[in-house]
C-alpha cells in the first residue's frame, strides 16, 4: 500500500471522523463519489485504489487522499465503506471480496451484467449482513421525488400507461475509448444496459414490477465499433396490468434528451423531462387538477461532453450517498438496494431475450404466449 499515513485498524474503522470510506477505481465517475463523501461530515475518504498505479497514485495526489493501493484486500481491511466505480465485468468479484470482509458497499450500475452474477452479489451481502446499494442517483432528483410522491398520494389513480424516451447522442470514441465497451461479453448490452438503465429503474420504481415484455432492437449507427445494440423499442406488461411504451437510442445528432410520463386511472399525466443530458430533469407534463404545467425546450441544444454530464449527475450521487451513509450509521435500507438494481436486470435480460427470440418474455424466464398474436421480427438492415 502507498500511503501518507498508516490505516486504522479494522477494529477502530470508525472514528470521530465518520465512516472511513475506500473507492475502487480511479475512472471517470471516481470524482462524483469522492465529492459526495467530501461533503457529508459522517463520511471520509481514506483511501482509493486502482489496478494502474499512476492513476490510483494520481487520484489520491490531486485530491488529497491520504492512501492508495492496487491491491483490494488491502483497501478493504482499512474502511468501512466501499465505492464501486470500476467496468461492469468487475462488479461481482469486488462486491463478493467486500461481503467477506464485511464491508458495505455501493455499486455503480449495472449491478452486474447477468443475473446470475446479480443474485449472488446480493445474496452474500444479505449473508455477511452488509449494506448492498446501487446508484440509481436520478431518483433523488425532485422532479423524480414529486412523481412518486404524487402516486403515493394518489393524485393519479392507478397508473395505466407510461411512456420512456432515452435519445441520446454517442460518437465513436466513447465506445473505442475503453476495450471493455460495446462487448456482449464484458458491457452486457448498449444503449439498453449502459444508458436506458435508470429509465428502467425509475419505471420500476413507479409502477412496480414487470409482468412481460416484447422487445426489438439493432445497431443502425455504431456498428462498425460495437456489437450491442444503439436503438431498442419494447412494450413493457406490468403486473399491476399498465403498459409502457420504451425507446432509446444513442444514435441521435443532436441528442433530444429523456423524458418519462406516466398516465394514470383519473385522467391526469405527469412527466420529467431530462434535457440536456445528465441536467436536473423537470416536470415539463403536469395535469393534476390544480397544478397543472405544460413546458417544452426552448431550442434543440447542442451535444454535451461526458464530463459535463458527469459533473452535472454529481449533486444527485451526493443525495444518494448521503442516503446510503445514514443506512450505514442507522442500520436501515438505503433508497435504492441492491434487490432493486437486481430487479431492473431481471426486466433488461428479458428484453434482451425477446430481441433474440421474437416473442414476449418474462423477467426471470419464460415465453410469454399471449399477445401480440402476429409475429414480430427484427428490424431488417
Amino acid at each position: 500500500m502507498n500511503e501518507s499515513r498508516p490505516p486504522v485498524p479494522a477494529e477502530n474503522r470508525t472514528s470521530a471522523s465518520g465512516l472511513r470510506v475506500g473507492i475502487i477505481g480511479c475512472g471517470a465517475i471516481a470524482i462524483n463519489h469522492l465529492d459526495a463523501y467530501n461533503r457529508h461530515e459522517d463520511a471520509f475518504v481514506a483511501i482509493c485504489m486502482d489496478t494502474d498505479p499512476d492513476r490510483a497514485s494520481t487520484f489520491a495526489r490531486e485530491h488529497g487522499i491520504p492512501a492508495w493501493t492496487t491491491d483490494t484486500g488491502e483497501l478493504l481491511s482499512a474502511v468501512d465503506v466501499v465505492s464501486v466505480c470500476t467496468p461492469h465485468p468487475t462488479h461481482e468479484a469486488l462486491v463478493l471480496q467486500a461481503a467477506r470482509a464485511g464491508v458495505d458497499v455501493l455499486c455503480e450500475k449495472p449491478l452486474a451484467i447477468d443475473v446470475q452474477s446479480a443474485e449472488r452479489m446480493v445474496n452474500a451481502c444479505r449473508e455477511a449482513g452488509i449494506h448492498l446499494g446501487a446508484v440509481f442517483q436520478r431518483r433523488f432528483w425532485p422532479a423524480a421525488q414529486r412523481i412518486r410522491a404524487a402516486l403515493d398520494a394518489d393524485a393519479l389513480g392507478s397508473p395505466i400507461l407510461a411512456r420512456a424516451e432515452v435519445l441520446l447522442h454517442r460518437d465513436a470514441s466513447y465506445y473505442t475509448a475503453t476495450p471493455w465497451r460495446g462487448k456482449w461479453e464484458s458491457d452486457g448490452g448498449g444503449v439498453l444496459m449502459t444508458q436506458a438503465i435508470h429509465y428502467v429503474d425509475l419505471l420500476q420504481w413507479y409502477l412496480g414490477d414487470v409482468d412481460w415484455v416484447m422487445a426489438t432492437a439493432d445497431t443502425f449507427k455504431h456498428g462498425d465499433y460495437i456489437e450491442v445494440e444503439d436503438t431498442l423499442a419494447a412494450t413493457l406488461r406490468f403486473t399491476s396490468g399498465a403498459i409502457a411504451q420504451f425507446t432509446a437510442s444513442t444514435a441521435l445528432t443532436p441528442a433530444l434528451g429523456q423524458r418519462l410520463s406516466i398516465t394514470g386511472s383519473h385522467g391526469a399525466t405527469v412527466s420529467l423531462l431530462e434535457y440536456p443530458e445528465g441536467t436536473s430533469a423537470v416536470n415539463e407534463v403536469w395535469t393534476v387538477p390544480g397544478h397543472e404545467a405544460f413546458t417544452h425546450p426552448a431550442a434543440v441544444l447542442d451535444d454535451v461532453a461526458l464530463p459535463e454530464i458527469n459533473a452535472s449527475l454529481a449533486p444527485f450521487h451526493a443525495l444518494q450517498v448521503a442516503d446510503f451513509v445514514h443506512a450505514v450509521r442507522q442500520g436501515t435500507e438505503p433508497a435504492v438496494t441492491g434487490e432493486d438494481a437486481l430487479r431492473s436486470l431481471h426486466t433488461m435480460t428479458a428484453m434482451y431475450a425477446s430481441m433474440r427470440s421474437g416473442q414476449p418474455e418474462r423477467p426471470g424466464g419464460g415465453t410469454q404466449p399471449v399477445v401480440p398474436t402476429e409475429p414480430v421480427r427484427e428490424v431488417s438492415r
